[in-house]
C-alpha cells in the first residue's frame, strides 16, 4: 500500500514515515501544501494523510482541489484542531476520516486499513478468493489454511492483484501501489518479485495461481 504524508512538521513527518514503513507501507512525504498537492494529483496513492495547518496552502483547500479534480484517493486529515466544527468541516470538504494530534500509531494504522477497505467496497478485513486468504492487517497469506511465506514486496503485489480480482492488473498499476517515488522504472525488481511470488503460490497450491496475460498484466486464477 502506498501512502502520501503531507505534513510541515518535519520531525513528525519523518517519524510517521519510518513507523509506517516498518509496518510494510511504501511512503512518500511532502513538507508543504503545494508540493503535496502536486504529488497527490500526479501519482496514484492508496491513501493520503493530510495536515490541515500548512504554511503555504491550507489542508482544506487541498482536499477541495483534489475532489474538484476528481481525485478520489481516500484522505485522512490529521490536525491539532480538535473542535467538532473543524472535524465536520474537514469531512464535509471531502475527507474520509479525521485524526487529532497527538495520535497513536496503532490507531493510525487501523484507520488507514479501515478507510482503504471502505474505499475498495469491502467490509471484511480479509480478502478471500476460493482457498486463498490474504490478510492486509497481519500481512499474511494462506492457501487451504497453509501459510505462504512472502517477502514484503511479494505480499504487496499479491494484495494489489487480489484486491482487484478477477481483473487483470498491469505492471504499471502494481508499481504505482507498492513502490515509493524513489523507485527506478527501468529496474527489473517487479519482474523478480512476481516470479518469486508465482513460485510460492504454486508450491502452496500445486497449480499456477498467478498468471500473465501478455501485454496486459497479471491476474489470479483460482477456480
Amino acid at each position: 500500500m502506498r501512502i502520501l504524508i503531507i505534513e510541515d512538521n518535519i520531525e513528525l513527518c519523518k517519524y510517521t514515515k519510518k513507523s509506517l514503513e516498518q509496518e510494510g507501507f511504501s511512503v512518500d512525504i511532502s513538507f508543504s501544501g503545494k508540493d503535496g498537492e502536486e504529488k497527490a494529483y500526479v501519482n496514484e496513492y492508496d491513501i493520503i494523510l493530510l495536515d490541515l495547518n500548512l504554511p503555504d496552502k491550507d489542508g482544506l483547500e487541498i482536499i477541495k482541489f483534489l475532489r474538484t479534480a476528481n481525485i478520489q484517493t481516500p484522505v485522512i486529515m490529521i490536525t491539532a484542531r480538535a473542535e467538532i466544527s473543524d472535524r465536520a468541516l474537514g469531512l464535509d470538504s471531502g475527507a474520509d476520516d479525521y485524526l487529532v494530534k497527538p495520535f497513536d500509531l496503532v490507531e493510525l494504522k487501523s484507520r488507514i486499513h479501515a478507510v482503504v477497505r471502505r474505499f475498495q467496497g469491502r467490509t471484511n478485513p480479509l480478502i478471500q478468493i476460493d482457498k486463498l486468504i490474504v490478510n492486509p492487517l497481519t500481512r499474511q497469506a494462506k492457501y487451504s489454511q497453509k501459510s505462504i511465506p512472502l517477502s514484503v514486496k511479494e505480499f504487496d503485489i499479491l494484495e494489489v492483484i487480489a484486491t482487484r480480482y478477477p481483473a487483470v492488473v498491469s505492471g504499471e498499476e502494481i508499481t504505482e501501489h507498492i513502490f515509493d517515488e524513489t523507485y527506478d522504472p527501468f529496474s527489473s525488481s517487479l519482474r523478480v518479485h512476481i516470479m518469486r511470488l508465482r513460485n510460492k503460490l504454486f508450491e502452496a497450491s500445486g497449480k499456477e495461481v498467478l498468471k500473465t496475460m501478455r501485454g496486459k498484466g497479471y491476474y489470479l486464477c483460482l477456480k
